[in-house]
């Protein structure tokens, strides 16, 4: 049964909240191709009645997401296309995917969509995969983790968990890390992160793509090892393989056997349910040689209303044991809101 939203009672009102955000954004934009970002974001909860929408920028394609079905739908994507008339001698096409139907399928709602869409970041580019599947294979709010790893991987060498398309590895080569070993289950997807590669002339051997199932494959894992920095950032759910509630501990207690002493760890949690928190207690229990540096701050393109809720990004380091000892401070006392931006 197909979940559905109400607006509140003044859809005029949520509407023109909409049109003044969408075309103070498009207005600010460059003529020139600038990066990939999220235009407007409802899913935080800040523009209430608009909670189902997200409208990103793949330039030159502007893409609106609906999460959730509702009766005002043709009024909102109404209010979208006549905004996009406005700049549309700037783009290429409007388009919509309605995430919550059988497949997520897209509809061009103006213009021609190109055959080939790609996310873009400073020089950097990523193939896209707009309407074939649910995630099209760049996540617009992992950049405070682009930026972080970009900054302090240069002679160093990464290990990038549940890698998917391989955006880490791309950042981390481009900005001088000696080797990058990236590890997914999905073939699929790491062939995609070595086209990755490929389109943005890096050199080969400075990457490795590992298809392996992560939780059954430690020895091979850690082979290349020791790493000086390690990303870890799972799916909340993938059926027979990770559920983040309960296996993100059997990853964190592995951190031993393959991490450098003084070695940085970017550990990433996109659950709304699962706290900061929850995050620090697994790192305490399970690797307490782990030091916690900092939250990373969130997106300013992905408000909400909860910071539990965001996109988690915890900045660890991880010490030598014998030379290590915790703080004494309680986990309970740093809230999501009181824990300070990683330096």
């Amino acid at each position: 049964m197909t979940k559905s939203f109400d607006l509140n009672e003044s859809i005029t009102e949520t509407l023109a909240v909409l049109d003044v955000h969408l075309r103070s954004k498009l207005q600010s934009l460059a003529s020139e191709p600038v990066d990939s970002q999220r235009l407007f974001h409802g899913r935080g909860h800040c523009y209430p009645g608009l909670e189902m929408l997200a409208i990103d920028l793949y330039d030159p394609v502007v893409c609106v997401t609906l999460f959730v079905a509702g009766e005002h739908e043709a009024a909102i994507l109404g209010s979208i296309e006549r905004c996009y008339e406005c700049f549309a001698s700037r783009f290429k096409a409007l388009v919509v995917q309605r995430r919550y139907l059988d497949g997520s399928p897209m509809e061009v709602l103006r213009g021609a969509q190109p055959e080939t869409v790609y996310a873009r970041r400073g020089d950097l580019r990523f193939h896209l995969k707009l309407g074939q599947r649910q995630n099209s294979g760049y996540f617009l709010d992992m950049e405070p983790g682009r930026v972080w790893l970009e900054e302090i991987c240069r002679d160093k060498k990464v290990l990038n968990l549940f890698s998917y398309t391989c955006a880490f590895s791309v950042v981390a080569v481009q900005a001088g890390a000696t080797e990058v070993i990236n590890v997914d289950m999905s073939r699929a997807a790491l062939n995609l992160g070595r086209d990755n590669h490929h389109l943005n002339n890096l050199p080969k051997q400075n990457s490795r793509f590992l298809p392996r199932n992560i939780l059954k494959s430690w020895n091979r894992i850690k082979q290349p090892g020791p790493y000086d920095i390690a990303i870890i950032d799972p799916p909340t759910f993938q059926r027979g393989s990770f559920i983040c509630s309960k296996d993100y501990a059997r990853v964190i207690r592995r951190l031993p056997q393959f991490m450098r002493a003084g070695g940085d760890i970017l550990a990433c949690l996109n659950a709304p349910v699962l706290s900061v928190d929850f995050l620090r207690q697994l790192f305490a229990a399970e690797c307490p040689q782990c030091e916690f540096i900092g939250r990373l701050e969130p997106s300013a393109d992905f408000p909400d209303v909860d910071a539990d809720r965001q996109l988690k990004l915890l900045h660890f380091r991880f010490h030598d044991a014998k030379e290590y000892v915790p703080a004494e401070s309680s986990v309970a006392e740093c809230s999501a809101e009181g824990v300070s931006l990683s330096q």
